[in-house]
């Protein structure tokens, strides 16, 4: 079996040419813009072009309870769900800790299936 020594990720970017190094920094940045983007449920609707009655509908609830669903501080993460189902997303929540790197958290389920999946 062939042992593969790693490299620090610093000495990669090191070793590139100062235009590559620079594009894909800016790569990096823009990706980084993305997933720190932050909406409010009303937000995510108004970008999506749906009305609060649309998505009513497609919940099968009256428009004035996706009026205060949107202005509720604490929802539920069912509600949320399928919220963001209904709005043609996939809601996935995201754990951060200051000393290891983010991690998707899962529905216990899941996280039983999976953990059966890898023994």
């Amino acid at each position: 079996m062939k042992v593969y020594k790693t490299t620090p990720f610093e000495d990669v970017m090191s070793s590139l040419p100062a235009k590559r190094r620079k594009a894909i920094e800016a790569k990096g940045r823009t990706l980084l813009e993305k997933i720190d983007r932050r909406a409010t449920l009303a937000e995510m609707r108004k970008s999506r072009r749906i009305s609060q009655a649309k998505l009513a509908d497609v919940l099968g609830v009256k428009q004035m309870q996706v009026s205060r669903l949107e202005r509720r501080k604490d929802p539920r993460l069912s509600t949320l769900r399928r919220s963001v189902e209904a709005l043609g997303g996939q809601l996935t929540l995201i754990a951060t800790f200051p000393d290891q790197e983010p991690m998707v958290l899962v529905a216990g389920s899941a996280a039983k299936s999976r953990a059966t999946r890898n023994a």
